[in-house]
């Protein structure tokens, strides 16, 4: 009695098949598109060299990885004994599909591959990705039609942006009007591929369609000013939405005849990557804070109310679990961390220590540590900004400088996400920096909560195996988290410092970018 979960990356499609009462994981198996499908000349998983900011995928690359991930999966596993799947999709991607594609997907044959019998379905040959950055115009025109970017997000969760996929839907509306007209369906990556094995045309979950500037989070359907302002009949042309805890099908035929699955095997709805990383992290809940320290920082959380962003900065998706989450990323990650340390020719030992011999506040010396443009808060900035003695603002004090950009990191993390009025008990850490104790503790004294590292690995595919364990076998997800999303054992930190400790840091802060 085994759970499947799928996960359709940038770069790979991936899988983990896991044994829910056992609580153990069966198999694992990965494609990536570079190495597996150099056919495509996508050696990172998208075609390269794109004009005007263009980023796209060709969708057939998908289905030929989705093939070869099943054919290395039926040599590890039975999946005859996989009784539930889910899955989830790079978020914001889009496919578009003509009027043969219902009748097609419903009558897949099993001597052709899908790539093969797919392919006339498509209106548009390839598909835009979350990298496109192509539509600062149509963002422009979809919130001025509704009145302005705040509106747009209080609406959808988020202000438009230029990889969302309402603006991407208006771009090919705007340049291709007779694609756009043959187009019978438009789809996500997730929904397109959760079609793909039912068989027939599945939903698109409030997680993954909230990332489209389309979904009106408060309803939780299609927002009526937002398609208008988006492309004619745009309505007509998109699945229903629905939650993450919904049947969208049993598994087709085509995949219990090649792949030896059992007969109707139900798929739960797929959902994006991020809402599947939430619940793959064991952080499905209000309380459990993912913080992920990478070349960007991220900030996700299940939120206890749907509200949105007052300052357009965070987004709001649907929660796979149920309600909404939050995410807000932090384009001045790793990178910051890193500049400051190659500017003392440090390596990460004395980086660290130098974290050790400061004292928390830093002595009120302040860093904005922004070595690039940020998005959180929205500012044009090439340098940091320093506050403090003569010698620190002039570069002179290493240690003093380190401490004040990983301080200066997350109280401003802090203060941007202070909107989604939440309460952590535990802030789980992932990410390469997360190994970093002391950088762990500046963490936990910022937010006054107890910092975990996660021991989770493939949190997406393991996120859609819990679902669909949970929605398709009546289990628990709570408990399904608890037991398949680890921490590492006895690395609680604790608060040391005092909850006032950094408000005169969080008050200079707000003052140097005001």
């Amino acid at each position: 009695m085994l759970a499947l979960g799928l996960d359709a990356s940038t770069q790979s499609c991936s899988a983990l098949v896991i044994d829910p009462d056992a609580g153990v994981v069966v198999a694992e198996a990965s494609v990536n598109f570079g190495e597996r499908l150099p056919q495509y000349n996508a050696p990172s998983g998208f075609i390269p060299n794109g004009k005007n900011g263009e980023v796209h995928s060709d969708p057939r690359m998908w289905l030929d990885a989705l093939e070869l991930l099943l054919e290395d999966l039926q040599a590890k596993c039975d999946l005859s004994k996989v009784t539930a799947i889910s899955g989830a999709g790079q978020q914001h991607g889009s496919v578009y599909l003509n009027n043969q594609w219902l009748k097609c997907i419903e009558n897949l044959n099993t001597t052709a591959s899908l790539s093969a019998q797919i392919e006339p379905c498509f209106a548009r040959a390839t598909s835009p990705i979350w990298m496109d950055t192509s539509t600062g115009e149509e963002c422009r025109e979809i919130a001025e039609a509704v009145g302005g970017d705040t509106i747009v997000c209080a609406k959808s969760g988020s202000i438009a942006i230029e990889r969302f996929t309402g603006p991407q839907i208006r771009r090919f509306y705007k340049n291709n009007p007779e694609g756009y007209a043959q187009t019978a369906r438009i789809h996500l990556v997730s929904s397109f591929l959760c079609s793909i094995l039912c068989g027939a045309d599945a939903p698109i979950d409030t997680g993954d369609g909230a990332g489209m500037n389309l979904l009106n989070i408060h309803a939780w359907d299609w927002d009526a000013d937002l398609l208008k302002a988006t492309a004619p009949d745009l309505g007509k042309r998109l699945p229903a939405a629905v939650q993450g805890a919904t049947t969208a099908g049993t598994l087709s035929d085509y995949f219990v005849q090649k792949y030896g699955f059992a007969q109707n095997t139900p798929v739960t709805v797929f959902t994006g990557d991020n809402p599947s990383s939430l619940v793959g992290m064991g952080a499905s809940q209000p309380g459990k804070v993912v913080v992920s320290l990478g070349t960007s920082d991220t900030f996700f959380a299940a939120m206890p109310s749907v509200l949105a962003d007052p300052q357009g900065c965070g987004h709001v998706f649907g929660n796979p679990a149920g309600g909404s989450m939050s995410l807000q990323c932090f384009v001045n990650g790793s990178l910051a961390r890193e500049a400051v340390k190659d500017k003392f020719e440090y390596g990460w030992d004395p980086f660290t220590a130098a974290l050790e011999k400061t004292p928390t506040g830093n002595g009120g010396q302040v860093m904005v540590p922004f070595f690039r443009p940020e998005i959180s808060p929205r500012i044009n900035l090439g340098a940091p900004i320093l506050k403090g003695s003569e010698a620190f603002e002039n570069w002179n004090d290493p240690d003093a400088a380190i401490r004040a950009c990983v301080e200066g990191q997350f109280v401003n993390m802090k203060l941007r996400t202070n909107w989604m009025q939440l309460q952590p008990e535990v802030i789980y850490l992932t990410g390469g920096a997360s190994k970093n104790d002391a950088i762990a503790q500046v963490v936990a004294d910022v937010f006054q909560a107890k910092v975990q590292r996660l021991a989770v690995s493939s949190s997406v595919a393991l996120g859609a195996a819990l679902r669909a364990a949970s929605h398709s076998r009546g289990l628990n997800l709570h408990e399904l988290e608890h037991q398949f999303c680890q921490t590492e054992a006895g690395k609680t930190i604790e608060p040391k410092a005092s909850s006032c400790a950094y408000d005169a840091t969080a008050e200079a802060i707000a003052g140097l970018l005001a």
